[in-house]
């Protein structure tokens, strides 16, 4: 068999696996959804001048120049759930500490339109062998680690599936732990599958080389994940600058692509992108932040 082709047989393959479109260059829609994820760095640490004071304002310029209909943020505490709830006016907002399910620790806080869409359900769940367990955290986690979710009819698209939003963070010393909380998502995925369309976003401390990734997006078991990575659909090819992790330093768009957002395979994915944000050189926050563009089947 010439290289050729193999080439165009394995083309072909992808395309066939793949069912999200990508739509670049097509114009949005007023029903198309607009997702952001965003590690905000948590707003105590000892960072200078770039501690959360100096920049939080700039952190909401940043949402609000994007306009998401759907936010997830990671690393966010109580004080900075309630300061992008009192400046985001327009979004509802869901979050707890993953330390007890409350106020205390990090939270995977999420933010949707009010007027755009109607909560049916909502949750949470924490990535360890017993997710229910407040608090918990299991493998080689270092902390515990959680899911903030939230089930959605769209006002906008009355016809269409809920959609099911969820937002993740997963550890950032635990390899195991990494890939089973994957596992676990993935499995929390396929379970609505059937009947909603699916968003997950989150900071999963690993790049698309690592298990985690393969756990989310490849074949598991023989089985296809119910998910897509809206990045490669819309990217298919990888390149040095796909970076996500910042510093704070807007140059520094090398390393891995540890922000994702996932999607299943009932959207049209039109664009997908990491937000460069920058102003004299600094970031909002030391992770970039991604977004995508979905439209409606």
């Amino acid at each position: 068999m010439s290289r050729y082709l193999s080439f165009n047989l394995l083309l072909a393959a992808f395309v066939a696996a793949i069912a999200v479109i990508p739509q670049a260059g097509f114009a949005d829609e007023a029903s198309d959804v607009r997702v952001m994820s965003f590690n905000i760095r948590f707003g105590t640490a000892r960072d200078g001048e770039n501690h959360w004071d100096n920049r939080c304002d700039f952190v909401v310029e940043t949402i609000k120049a994007f306009q998401p209909d759907l936010l997830g943020t990671q690393e966010t505490l109580k004080f900075q759930r309630d300061f992008l709830a009192k400046h985001l006016p327009e979004y509802e907002v869901l979050g707890v500490g993953r330390d007890d399910g409350k106020d205390a620790g990090e939270m995977m806080a999420l933010y949707y339109r009010r007027d755009r869409f109607e909560q049916l359900d909502a949750g949470h769940f924490w990535l360890s062998e017993t997710p229910e367990v407040i608090g918990s955290k299991s493998w080689d986690s270092s902390l515990p680690r959680m899911v903030t979710w939230v089930k959605l009819k769209d006002r906008k698209a009355a016809e269409a599936a809920p959609i099911m939003f969820f937002n993740a963070h997963f550890d950032h010393r635990g390899a195991e732990a990494r890939h089973q909380s994957s596992l676990l998502v993935r499995k929390r995925a396929a379970a609505v599958a059937g009947g909603c369309r699916i968003v997950v976003t989150g900071d999963f401390n690993a790049g698309e080389s690592s298990d985690p990734y393969k756990a989310m997006f490849g074949e598991v078991g023989g089985t296809d994940s119910a998910l897509v990575d809206s990045f490669r659909v819309t990217h298919p090819d990888a390149t040095p600058d796909d970076g996500t992790f910042s510093g704070f330093k807007a140059a520094e768009t090398k390393g891995a692509r540890i922000d994702w957002i996932g999607v299943s395979r009932n959207w049209i994915v039109r664009r997908a992108d990491i937000d460069r944000t920058e102003r004299d050189g600094r970031t909002p926050s030391d992770h970039f932040p991604v977004t995508a563009v979905l439209g409606n089947e």
